[in-house]
């Protein structure tokens, strides 16, 4: 692939996805429990409705928010404890401009992420 083209393409998500982080990890103040219905603009199609009580419900509840919410949606929709218990296995299963924007502005996350972290 041409680094012509996709050097400016992966600016351009990096940066979508760096203007949409709180600036505190523990402004993250979503519910720790209990069901979550995602609104459209998040999720247009499929599944929309998550539980925090079962893991993979929530892995995949907090990969979609992560990859589709904007601020707002972040910081109402996921909690800093649940992000930070999860990310070791949650940071493998996003895109890796994603996973660089929270890295690089939370590096306490990346501290959590073990290298040898496998997807179960």
């Amino acid at each position: 692939m041409d680094a012509t083209i996709t050097a400016p393409r992966a600016e351009v998500l990096r940066d979508r996805y760096r203007s949409r982080l709180p600036e505190r990890l523990q402004e993250l103040a979503g519910p720790v429990e209990g069901d979550v219905d995602l609104p459209l603009h998040i999720v247009w199609s499929g599944r929309t409705s998550y539980s925090l009580d079962r893991p993979k419900s929530r892995m995949t509840l907090y990969r979609t928010v992560l990859a589709e919410g904007q601020s707002g949606d972040l910081v109402a929709l996921l909690h800093h404890r649940l992000l930070a218990e999860q990310w070791p296995v949650l940071r493998r299963l996003i895109s890796p401009y994603i996973r660089e924007a929270w890295e690089d502005a939370f590096p306490e996350l990346f501290r959590t992420a073990p290298a040898d972290t496998t997807v179960a």
